[in-house]
């Protein structure tokens, strides 16, 4: 008798256990739980899967949420050594559709239409900034 109670107890345990750990696994966080509408429009990421990934994203927002922009940049991948850069640019604005590696990322016509980067650099170091490239 103690031994059938002992195993639905356990099987019971287990149970809640998947359970919780499958709830966990479903209610992270993403990049849709922000607020601005955030879409992205373009990416690019290197070939290269011996060294540093380069990761570097378009993305538009209605508004200026800067702290909704700076969660999204967390929220993205980041491989250790490698980087990542997003660039957020006015909804409604043009916006690149292509991206480049290098100083230069996208075509200077879009300049006027960044509002802000985030970075996250080889060596975990995480930079946000807001209008980077007024003239």
């Amino acid at each position: 008798m103690k031994n059938k109670k002992m195993k639905y107890l356990l099987s019971a345990l287990s149970v809640l256990l998947v359970a919780y750990i499958l709830y966990d696994s479903f209610s992270q966080p993403n990049t849709n739980d922000l607020n601005g509408d955030f879409k992205e429009v373009a990416l690019y990421r290197n070939e290269n899967n011996t060294g540093p990934i380069v990761r570097i994203y378009a993305v538009t927002v209605n508004g200026t949420p800067w702290e909704e922009m700076q969660k999204y940049g967390e929220l993205m991948p980041y491989t250790k050594y490698g980087s990542t850069t997003v660039f957020f640019f006015a909804a409604g604005k043009p916006a690149p559709k292509d991206l480049m590696p290098g100083e230069v990322n996208f075509g200077k016509e879009f300049n006027p239409n960044c509002i802000a980067r985030y970075e996250k650099d080889a060596n975990g170091q995480v930079s946000f900034v807001q209008f980077p490239l007024k003239p």
